[in-house]
């Protein structure tokens, strides 16, 4: 059987595996306590990769590589020895990557990037895990998180462990989560990444993780402890009964565009990894400069093994995909049979694991909500703007609300079971509490002049941009917030909640933080609105208690009555005016009824021979 690729430590050394079919000469790169290297040329063990067997090297020890052979970038040949080059294997690193500009130098300048890289480290898998199925199941709370930002500001915390998966154990981090009723947490790109390179002149850095280099090792800032202490947080959350989902991005890596940094892939098989347009440029369906070629055999395996490291070392639920339609695009388009993604249904390790896509990039044919099939659910950004707009008060938004309360049938009907992830606000985007106070972005803090992130965002500021001391508009913007967490939590499908809009978390109106690993996109849990946290807690666990509203299946007119605020069915004349804003959901075998008011006066909702007087803007419920 073939070795697999990497490096596979023994009882009497290290055999290293790599692939490197267009490389006239590979050397593996031993590195001691100095720093000092020694080059070992590697041998060929077949036409595409490279292997060496290495006595007396185990775990612990650093490593990396350099490749030979022609240098023609615009036909995708980036051959240059003075780079050195991470495994794209390794699995672990002994330090976070830092941009530097001598990084993308051109191979006649020869620098050499060896004190500038991180170096591969040998490590001893774990004992695999003893797998259980997904503690997530379809109409559970999902609850997004960005590792960093969402510990650096816990009290309750060890300073030690702020910032760091190991927080996500700690007591007061999962009580928390629980009094949520949370389901799953969904951590945001744990593997190890890279700066994109105008953020260092800015004095920013990115704080989210969506240029990773590895697939596979853990980034030294999250992870200091490697991939056990990302086992035992999944072995704390498990035993709270809390799932684990990982953000993985296998759309594109930190190498970027042309102008970009050598680190990896581009080093050892730039032609098999990316995608190339007919004359040789890298094709960027991805906004970032290169996308993953999917469709490569070798890039399919590899995407397949660190999927599977995650499962059998970590035991972790299941992943959510950035960027997913470039995981299934063929040269004829997208297809939800694209062989990584049949792959990845039929792979004994893989396929009970909870599958999320984020179904849109930005390549051709880019946006697929709703074609993802099982068993995947999808992020559905329809729910979270048409929401989004019955609470701003847009006209002719009654119809589109009850449709996203049932689970999208026009994009999921027909399935039984809705495939919908229904959220309002992500990490991508203004806050749940921004969302009430900021009509325009305020991305200045980016550096790019305000011209980044979302330009429409379907959000109104209750008569002030920003902040106010105003008690009325505060009053305003709470009441907002409540009347969608409301909402939310009373949709049917999966619902997902970013960590701090449960507690009307602000980012100062900036819509794309990804730069901000400062306050700005850190959860301020000393800043808590204790008014509206005690408002999630109580619809978490109503939605708990009430199983009818948890319950993944498609609501239908079987399951429910659509009425009027005086109890009449609604007629298709009344489902069609456009400033009409009050509706009644009543659950036909419970009696259990929600009572929606979107106008701005209270209303007397008349419902099963009861009468409920329901605020301006909120939700209510009966049962």
């Amino acid at each position: 059987m073939t070795a697999a690729f990497g490096a596979q430590a023994g009882e009497r050394g290290t055999h290293f595996r790599v692939r490197s079919p267009d490389a006239t000469q590979l050397w593996l790169c031993l590195f001691d306590a100095g720093d000092r290297e020694t080059r070992i040329a590697m041998e060929r063990d077949g036409e595409e990769s490279w292997s060496l067997d290495v006595p007396g090297v185990g775990a612990r020890a650093r490593y990396g590589l350099r490749a030979d052979g022609p240098y023609e970038p615009g036909a995708g040949l980036w051959f240059d020895p003075a780079k050195l080059l991470l495994d794209p294997y390794a699995r672990a690193i002994d330090r976070p990557f830092v941009y530097d500009p001598r990084l993308a130098a051109p191979r006649l300048d020869g620098v050499d990037t060896a004190a500038l890289m991180p170096k591969g480290v040998v490590v001893e898998p774990l004992p695999k895990v003893d797998l259980a199925p997904p503690m997530f199941q379809r109409g559970g709370l999902i609850y997004e998180l960005q590792v960093r930002g969402f510990t650096m500001l816990h009290p309750d915390v060890p300073e030690a462990q702020r910032g760091t998966v190991a927080a996500l154990g700690h007591p007061a981090i999962i009580d928390h989560l629980r009094r949520l009723h949370v389901s799953a947490v969904e951590l945001m790109p744990i593997t190890a990444w890279i700066d994109e390179r105008h953020l260092g002149p800015l004095g920013l850095r990115n704080a989210w993780g969506y240029n990773p280099v590895s697939f596979f090792a853990l980034d030294p800032r999250l992870a200091p402890g490697g991939m056990a202490e990302l086992r035992r947080a999944v072995e704390a959350l498990h035993a709270a009964g809390i799932g684990v989902i990982l953000d993985m991005v296998y759309n594109h890596d930190g190498e970027s565009d042309a102008l970009g940094p050598t680190l990896s892939m581009r080093g050892l098989d730039a032609r098999g990894a990316f995608r190339h347009a007919g004359d040789g440029r890298l094709i960027n369906d991805t906004g970032t400069g290169n996308s993953i070629d999917c469709n490569h055999p070798v890039m399919q395996e590899m995407i397949l093994s660190s999927l599977r490291y995650f499962v059998t070392e970590a035991g972790v639920d299941g992943f959510r995909f950035d960027l997913a339609p470039a995981l299934g695009r063929m040269p004829q388009g997208f297809d939800p049979d694209a062989p990584l993604l049949r792959a990845m249904r039929d792979d004994p390790v893989l396929s009970d694991r909870v599958m999320i896509a984020e179904p849109w990039d930005i390549g051709p044919g880019g946006y697929q909500l709703g074609r993802f099939g099982e068993p995947w659910i999808e992020w559905n950004d329809r729910y979270r703007d048409d929401v989004r707009r019955f609470w701003r008060g847009d006209a002719g938004m009654l119809g589109p609300l009850a449709t996203r309360l049932a689970g999208s049938s026009d994009l999921f009907g027909g399935e039984g079971s809705s495939r919908t992830v229904n959220f309002i606000a992500a990490h991508d985007g203004f806050t749940l509490a921004d969302l009430t106070a900021y009509e325009q972005r305020h991305n200045e803090a980016n550096g790019e002049r305000n011209r980044d992130g979302h330009g429409e965002n379907f959000s109104w500021n209750n008569g002030v941009e920003g902040v106010s001391d105003d008690p009325a508009v505060a009053a305003a913007r709470r009441r907002d917030v409540k009347a969608l967490l409301s909402t939310l939590f009373c949709s049917r499908g999966t619902i997902m909640l970013t960590a701090g809009d449960e507690f009307g978390r602000s980012q100062q109106g900036n819509n794309n933080a990804y730069a901000q690993d400062n306050p700005i996109g850190w959860v301020d849990w000393a800043a808590r609105d204790a008014e509206i946290e005690e408002h999630a807690f109580t619809m978490a666990a109503l939605r708990a208690y009430r199983t009818e509203l948890a319950d993944p299946a498609l609501l239908t007119d079987d399951d429910v009555e659509w009425l009027d605020e005086e109890g009449r069915p609604l007629s298709p004349v009344q489902w069609e005016e456009a400033r009409r804003r009050r509706l009644v959901v009543r659950y036909r075998k419970s009696g259990f009824t929600l009572c929606i008011n979107g106008t701005d006066e209270s209303c007397l909702f008349r419902v099963g021979g009861e009468n409920l007087e329901v605020a301006a803007r909120s939700v209510s419920c009966l049962g």
